[in-house]
């Protein structure tokens, strides 16, 4: 008995830690395996009231919304960024490269750079010539001088 009681505590104790903190660190698989890890430990004799269980799947849903609210505003950054790198195309700027180095021309093309580790950071990318810049380093955007006629 003293066996149960104690793994139930254990486990409360640490969600009770857990809903404390920032949730930004957990992700909605981990919060979904403590729960049902907190649930197969509880005391038998003293189960979680259904007010904390409401609680938690409160928690559960507010986490799935701020995900999906994060993953659409994150792609429409991302569109945002195309569009505007889009209408640089064959337009004259002056911007920063990755080693501060000024680089100045013709946008030729844009990209977007995957970040290895996390496939979510993508940054759009302006083709200047055989150089590459960040779109916010972009300091200055001229319209090209008019070829002679």
């Amino acid at each position: 008995m003293s066996r149960i009681s104690s793994t139930g505590s254990s486990s409360s104790s640490s969600t009770g830690g857990t809903t404390g903190n920032d949730f930004s660190s957990v992700s909605l698989d981990e919060f979904m395996q403590l729960m049902i890890t907190e649930l197969q430990n509880q005391d038998p004799l003293n189960p979680t009231d259904n007010a904390q269980m409401l609680g938690q799947m409160t928690q559960i849903r507010q986490m799935g919304a701020t995900n999906q609210l994060t993953e659409a505003l994150t792609n429409l950054s991302l569109g945002q960024s195309l569009t505007q790198a889009g209408n640089l195309i064959g337009k004259k700027v002056t911007a920063l490269d990755e080693k501060s180095k000024e680089v100045v021309g013709v946008v030729d093309k844009i990209s977007v750079k995957i970040d290895e580790k996390d496939r979510t950071k993508r940054e759009v990318r302006l083709h200047v010539g055989d150089q590459t810049v960040d779109i916010n380093n972009v300091r200055e955007i001229v319209q090209p001088d008019a070829a002679p006629a």
